[in-house]
């Protein structure tokens, strides 16, 4: 059986941003397809946390889990060879044109290179995402034309589209990115369950040998 994993993801997230680059290798290795789908955390966190605003609550982080959470990427990024300056100047950014550039950049085969290239900008370069120069250096790195994609993001299909796969990830229980749905319906929540999903491939692919 061919294994379809859906990845909801959005590139203001740190700790989506190890997931996003562990778990094309563990798509590699066991021959999985990923669909990709652009979402805004932001936008999840304020459905499912009613009368919590998603920024507010950043702010209002406890210091000691905050001093603990850059520790702990610290560590996940030495680990997965990733650079990650956290908290980047300007966190949290408002992500929402970069995310409708994915949704725009799938069919042409770029939303990847794109999106790696928007994760390594704001959490290695730590450039704010949101400005319309850096969504252009970002266009010249991945060879798209930055008036055309600008005139794309604007688009009420493209509006659309990305405010359906928020919705959709809602109505399955989604609560945060990265969210992830191995074959439809075993979801897996957060960069640090990759070892679980790899496990469940890996226990398959056992029963499939043997079949």
């Amino acid at each position: 059986m061919k294994h379809q994993l859906e990845f909801y993801f959005d590139c203001s997230s740190p700790w989506t941003y190890l997931a996003f680059e562990r778990v094309q290798l563990l798509a590699a290795e066991f021959g999985v397809n990923i669909a990709w789908k652009p979402i805004l955390v932001g936008g999840i966190f304020n459905a499912v946390n009613p009368g919590v605003e998603f920024f507010k609550s950043m702010a209002r982080r406890p210091q000691r889990k905050t001093d603990y959470m850059v520790k702990d990427l610290a560590d996940w990024a030495a680990l997965t060879n990733v650079e990650i300056h956290f908290p980047p100047a300007g966190h949290p950014v408002n992500s929402v044109r970069a995310m409708r550039a994915c949704i725009v950049l799938e069919p042409h085969g770029k939303l990847v290179s794109f999106a790696r290239a928007t994760f390594r900008a704001y959490f290695g370069r730590q450039e704010l995402i949101s400005e319309d120069a850096v969504l252009s250096r970002l266009c010249e790195e991945v060879e798209v034309d930055p008036e055309w994609l600008f005139e794309q993001i604007e688009l009420p299909g493209v509006k659309a589209a990305l405010r359906a796969n928020v919705d959709e990830a809602i109505a399955r229980g989604a609560f945060g990115s990265p969210t992830m749905y191995l074959n439809g319906s075993d979801m897996y929540f957060g960069q640090d369950r990759l070892p679980l999903l790899r496990e469940k491939l890996r226990v398959s692919a056992s029963i499939q040998s043997q079949a």
